[in-house]
């Protein structure tokens, strides 16, 4: 009896820690149930390295023969490690799929598709409807099911609301990795969807444990990882590293950070990325995968960001007891001193891990159903 065939789309192809983490992560949860898992080599638009720097020269407002100079060598070991571990890691599509006519070219068969996880319905962060994610290139009578699937905003516009309803009203199955997009889904009329955890979460330590390799840096020490520049964060950091005793070690996503506080440690191997979470002492990032490694790891750490984006990363602390990690002022320098007990937020995490296990394995039941009634 072979195994069911699960074709899954999602955000491998953006190429950041987060997204190759967290497709990796689904596809060793799939495999876990007993399906087989083929990732759809599928990119938003053209992977062009004059984008990353047109959007560069625009923001820091230089020339762009400039920004693709400074940008050259970070972009160049960016593909290299990101590159490296979705060939080795993820089961890809031997084709490329950009257009929806790549999706007539080359068919994709499978028992059952799959959109998920990540910000796949993010349309500001999409630009625009993009059908591939909402698995129009899936035949009719096909199962589809979404798994841990994000709108990353609260609300959607008017005008995006019949689109998306249209094409969710084909799945067999929804899940969402926030409580804010049950809503919305119930706003459109959807109903039995279920809120799930980010799969890099439905994942154990001792399953993270195995992609942890030696110790990075000798001394005991806070790691940053930071998305948003912010001048007062950094002053922060070393700060707070000096108060711990600890050396400030930086996650830097490009070159040009080198310059910044503490020791750099410059595009990591993903491996390396998450050892270096594995051993730290202490986390500071404004990072929802941050947070999230920081929770599996149990680390003691803080989280920064803007009460406004009462986003993903506050909804994480809230569900596992410590919304107090989330830093309100960098003139707090108690708060991040006082031990996190974990007993709370790792019961949290064992349930929720058996609710995305009954998700897929209510898929499973019905694929099995499906089998025998179309024999």
């Amino acid at each position: 009896e072979r195994n069911m065939k699960i074709s899954l789309i999602t955000l491998q192809s953006v190429r950041n820690y987060g997204s190759v983490l967290q497709a990796f992560a689904t596809q060793s949860l799939f495999e876990s149930i007993g399906f087989d898992v083929e990732i759809v080599n599928y990119f938003k638009s053209k992977p062009a390295n004059n984008n990353i720097a047109k959007g560069w020269a625009k923001r820091i407002n230089k020339p762009l023969i400039l920004t693709r100079m400074v940008l050259a060598p970070t972009i160049n070991k960016w593909n290299r490690v990101f590159d490296t571990f979705l060939q080795n890691k993820l089961h890809l599509t031997p084709d490329m799929y950009i257009s929806n006519k790549d999706f007539l070219t080359h068919p994709i068969q499978a028992d059952a598709y799959c959109v998920g996880s990540d910000q796949v319905w993010n349309s500001d962060w999409n630009r625009g409807f993009l059908g591939p994610l909402f698995l129009n290139y899936a035949p009719d009578d096909a199962y589809k099911f979404a798994f841990s699937s994000s709108f990353g905003k609260a609300v959607l516009s008017d005008t995006e609301k019949p689109q998306i309803k249209q094409h969710l009203e084909r799945f067999n199955r929804i899940s969402v990795r926030e409580q804010q997009a049950v809503s919305i889904l119930e706003d459109l009329g959807i109903q039995d969807v279920q809120h799930v955890l980010d799969p890099t979460l439905c994942m154990t330590k001792e399953f993270w444990n195995k992609l942890v390799g030696k110790r990075p840096i000798k001394q005991p020490y806070l790691l940053v990882y930071q998305l948003n520049s912010n001048k007062e964060f950094d002053q922060y950091a070393q700060k707070l590293a000096k108060k711990m005793n600890l050396k400030l070690v930086r996650i830097c996503t490009r070159y040009d950070q080198i310059i910044k506080l503490g020791k750099s440690v410059i595009i990591p191997e993903v491996n390396d990325y998450v050892s270096l979470f594995y051993y730290a002492d202490f986390v500071l990032t404004d990072s929802f995968h941050g947070t999230g490694f920081s929770i599996n790891f149990n680390k003691q750490f803080c989280s920064v960001y803007p009460e406004k984006f009462s986003s993903r990363i506050s909804s994480i602390l809230k569900l596992t007891g410590l919304s107090n990690r989330h830093l309100k002022s960098f003139e707090d320098f108690t708060e991040p001193l006082k031990r996190i007990d974990y007993a709370y937020a790792n019961n949290i995490l064992d349930i929720e891990r058996d609710k995305a296990q009954q998700y897929l394995t209510q898929v499973k039941s019905d694929l099995t159903i499906n089998k025998e009634i179309s024999r």
